[in-house]
């Protein structure tokens, strides 16, 4: 039998609170299924941070990127550490160490009652966003000249090579067609950023011409954003750079019902890859008992689909429409269900 080892860092807040419940269901689900998924718990996050001072040691990543096939990771950050020193070596070590250059969100309603837009429901908002996950403006290149005076200067550097443009371009189409999805669309602000967006303009047209089948369209950012509210059913597959990716999936995550719905991976394919929930750590509620745990179990789903259990990934996320539908969920969700309650009600529907 296959195996799989999945590396767990359960985050900060509310952040092992939904692994946890992500664990439980994974578990049971490995138990009926015979997946062969075996975890080992990682010591790291903001308590190990104010213990001893490690974020992510060199070691760990090594272990990483040769001893696991997945990473299941809940939120980081702790007003503790006010810097969020150890979330972004964490976090941003992993992808930019590990080379995850998919950041992969989709964003789907999974019942009517919770669309925020007039006569939009469940058929109008299904897309799949491909962000640039390794370049961009979040490679923290830049620097500051006379800090703190009035003279100050700060740049921040952009970074748009041919290699990671024309990768994430090819993802998405690759996910258009696999997935029998009609349309892609590029997104980027070439009228103003002319020079690195001019790279994905003309990639962005080169990869399109391999993939006649598959409309293509092109909207600037802004743009971008105020269609997806206007006409989400306009969209199937977004691909985009770092920083469009990250304002946009955020966007589309109020469409979905919330953060507590929004599910991501971080994806190298055929390696090594992570998976977590986008909410925040949420330090005001940790410990209550109350934390919306279906994000940790769409993204569990996500990293199933990974691992090569599709068939499980579309078994727990009906698992979860199933929940919304009989109003099996979280307070903010306008149940009246615990943390651990709604894992139980989900693993009633999920076998």
């Amino acid at each position: 039998m296959t195996t799989s080892r999945i590396a767990v860092i359960k985050g900060d807040g509310i952040g092992p609170e939904v692994i946890d419940e992500g664990l439980r269901v994974l578990q049971a689900i490995d138990a009926r299924a015979g997946l062969g998924l075996t975890f080992e718990a990682l010591d790291l996050g903001a308590e190990r941070y104010l213990r001893d001072g490690t974020t992510m040691p060199a070691e760990t990543m090594q272990r990483l990127r040769t001893e696991f096939d997945a990473v299941y990771l809940g939120a980081l950050g702790d007003p503790r550490v006010p810097s969020n020193v150890h979330a972004k070596d964490i976090l941003l070590g992993s992808r930019f160490a590990l080379d995850l250059y998919i950041n992969l969100r989709p964003i789907r309603l999974l019942h009517d009652r919770y669309s925020i837009l007039k006569d939009k429901g469940c058929e109008h908002v299904d897309m799949m966003v491909f962000r640039e996950n390794t370049e961009g403006l979040y490679t923290g290149i830049g620097g500051q000249f006379k800090r703190d005076t009035d003279d100050e200067i700060a740049i921040e550097q952009e970074i748009n090579t041919r290699k990671g443009v024309e990768r994430i371009i090819r993802a998405a189409f690759a996910y258009a067609r696999a997935n029998k999805r009609k349309s892609v669309c590029m997104s980027d602000k070439a009228n103003a950023m002319r020079h690195g967006h001019d790279l994905w303009q003309r990639v962005w047209k080169l990869v399109a011409a391999e993939y006649p089948e598959i409309k293509t369209f092109h909207l600037y950012v802004d743009v971008l954003c105020m269609e997806m509210v206007r006409t989400p059913e306009r969209f199937d597959v977004i691909v985009t750079n770092n920083l469009f990716g990250d304002i946009v999936t955020d966007l589309g995550a109020a469409l979905q019902g919330g953060l507590g719905m929004a599910a991501s991976g971080n994806i190298f394919p055929g390696r090594v890859s992570l998976f977590e929930p986008v909410h925040g750590s949420a330090p005001d509620i940790a410990g209550k008992g109350i934390a919306n745990p279906l994000a940790a179990m769409l993204s569990a789903g996500m990293m199933l689909e990974h691992l090569g259990h599709a068939e499980w990934e579309l078994r727990l996320r009906e698992a979860v429409k199933a929940c919304l539908r009989d109003g099996k969920t979280t307070r903010e969700l306008g149940g009246d269900l615990g943390t651990r309650q709604v894992t139980d009600a989900l693993l009633e529907r999920l076998f």
